[in-house]
């Protein structure tokens, strides 16, 4: 009789920090994946077979914890759809599809003012306290987040000649913080058993987006290299990337693991420029600098 697989939630890290590589590794390289994927793959049909693909691994490896996991969340069904179609769906069909008409440097750094965007929206929503540093670091990053979008050229600003996939990538970034900020009212279950559920909850939400990107002619059928990007971006990004930082979050704690968050548009700039030959322009390190700098006054001077 064979012994019973161990659900994901348990799985032994030995080496936190080798866990916690592997995971910017992998979201980073979620830039190359998008880019390559465009024209190959349309993105409603990536965004919606990614989810039933991991749904179908996590069923498959952990089936009894998974039943018991959506048992455990059927009293909120309607948070979890909500929050699966605005955090999962939603910021992803921004972020997938401005990748279209930006560059993959950019796909990389603009999703990086996320952290701020939360600090602000907690102050809005919440009326949380924002010091004077704090709020010096949200300027920083909002600054950085301008010369990208204009190229270093300020006045774009009072022409309103902004690049559509720039655009794009910032509305994904505010509708993945509001998915963040939606987090303090989640219920009270084990990050795993709330990944099933978002996961299975992102599947549900993407089917009618998909359905109208098929009748509107929109589809794309992948080629092999449509599937290797499915493939990448449904093992790596969404299935192995959250299982492992839900894993090292357990082991070192948020606050330490949440650090680590701020190298994806680092190593994401960096496989652009690298795998996809994209050419780092003077204000791609500056505006990463100011969003990087912006990040460490707002998360850790401020304290």
């Amino acid at each position: 009789m064979k012994p019973p697989r161990a659900p994901l939630s348990s799985l032994s890290a030995p080496a936190p920090w080798l866990l916690l590589s592997l995971t910017i590794l992998a979201w980073s390289g979620n830039v190359v994946a998008i880019k390559l994927g465009a024209g190959e793959i349309s993105f409603m049909a990536l965004i919606c077979l990614r989810w039933l693909i991991v749904c179908a691994l996590v069923l498959a490896w952990a089936g009894r914890d998974a039943i018991s996991a959506l048992k455990e969340l059927r009293p909120h069904w309607r948070y979890m759809l909500a929050m699966g179609a605005l955090g999962y769906t939603g910021s992803n069909f921004f972020l997938f599809e401005g990748a279209r008409f930006t560059s993959g440097i950019n796909v990389a750094i603009i999703p990086g003012v996320m952290p701020v965007l939360v600090v602000i929206g907690a102050r809005f929503f919440y009326g949380t306290r924002i010091s004077a540093m704090r709020a010096l670091g949200v300027a920083v990053t909002v600054l950085g987040i301008l010369i990208i979008a204009t190229r270093g050229d300020l006045s774009t600003i009072s022409r309103l000649d902004f690049n559509r996939g720039d655009i794009m990538e910032l509305i994904g970034s505010f509708v993945y913080a509001g998915f963040t900020l939606a987090l303090r009212s989640r219920p009270p279950v084990s990050a795993f058993v709330l990944f099933i559920g978002m996961a299975l909850a992102a599947f549900v939400s993407s089917i009618p987006l998909f359905a109208g990107e098929i009748a509107l002619g929109g589809f794309i059928m992948p080629g092999w290299r449509g599937l290797l990007v499915l493939f990448y971006v449904a093992v790596f990004t969404s299935l192995i990337g959250h299982i492992f930082w839900i894993r090292t979050v357990s082991i070192i704690g948020p606050s330490r693991a949440g650090v680590f968050q701020n190298l994806v548009p680092v190593v994401g700039a960096a496989l652009a420029v690298t795998l996809l030959r994209e050419r780092f322009e003077w204000f791609h390190a500056l505006s990463l600098a100011l969003v990087l700098g912006g990040i460490f006054i707002s998360e850790r001077l401020s304290r």
